[in-house]
């Protein structure tokens, strides 16, 4: 795999690590949750055999800089320095909450050519349990009292709901001991997604061509989907009967490789 890790200066001086692998159009992919870039490594390999693909750490995460003080309004001048560093424009893919974050970089006028979205989970009506406005202070509260687990588990449970039997049996695994460093993160996501809204007039504003995809496995987030299109100017809806939201990278990458190279 011919992947190239680089280095670019956002608007404060930031220095954000992004790898460059493949050729064709510029797509940039947008990490979240408690990871780095690595958490996209399969995605980028995978769609690096149809595009040239910029995977890059979010500030405070893995190889980038985090100077202080934090702000969400540094993430997306982080982002418009990604896509400078990628050309003119590049089209954004977001998988669940990180495609709030392209719909809204989209909507600030960052040259974002086109959007490729898994699952959005804009929370519409009352589809479900309302998501606190607060999740973030919470998270940072337990964080700060050295409970970085159970700051885990509350944003497991509380916010993405999954049940909380499958979150005390998902504790006892490897993978949630390597999750607990990077919890403090989750924080950074709340001051970005919110209560998961969907604001009808500010998506509107986003001209680009957009595929939205989801499966069937949770109403609320089709709900969200179904709301979220019908805003967008320019939107295309693609259903994957039976696919969970955790999807396979190779399913969602033939499903997104010919919308991004068109």
């Amino acid at each position: 795999m011919d992947r190239q890790t680089h280095t670019v200066s956002s608007a404060d001086g930031t220095t954000l690590a992004y790898d460059r692998l493949g050729h064709g159009p510029a797509v940039v992919l947008i990490s979240g949750g408690p990871s780095d870039r690595t958490a996209n490594q399969e995605l980028a390999e995978l769609l690096s055999a149809h595009c040239t693909v910029y995977n890059y750490d979010r500030r405070g995460r893995g190889e980038s800089g985090d100077t202080p003080p934090y702000s969400a309004e540094r993430e997306y001048e982080d982002l418009a320095a990604v896509i400078s560093a990628a050309g003119d424009s590049a089209a954004l893919v977001g998988n669940s909450g990180t495609g709030l974050i392209a719909l809204e970089a989209a909507a600030r006028g960052l040259p974002v050519s086109r959007l490729a979205l898994w699952e959005p989970p804009f929370v519409v009506a009352d589809s479900r349990t309302p998501i606190p406005a607060d999740w973030g202070r919470y998270v940072d509260e337990l964080v700060q009292d050295g409970r970085p687990g159970d700051a885990l588990a509350y944003w497991m449970t509380t916010v993405v709901e999954v049940p909380a039997e499958y979150v005390t049996q998902m504790r006892t695994e490897p993978f949630w001991a390597a999750m607990e460093p990077n919890a403090h993160l989750l924080v950074r996501d709340a001051a970005l997604l919110r209560d998961f809204s969907l604001d009808l007039p500010r998506v509107a504003q986003v001209t680009a061509p957009v595929l939205v995809l989801d499966g069937d496995s949770i109403p609320w987030v089709n709900e969200g989907v179904e709301a979220l299109v019908a805003a967008l100017p320019n939107a295309e809806h693609r259903r994957l009967p039976g696919q969970p939201h955790d999807l396979p990278m190779k399913v969602f990458v033939e499903a997104i490789a010919g919308f991004l190279t068109a």
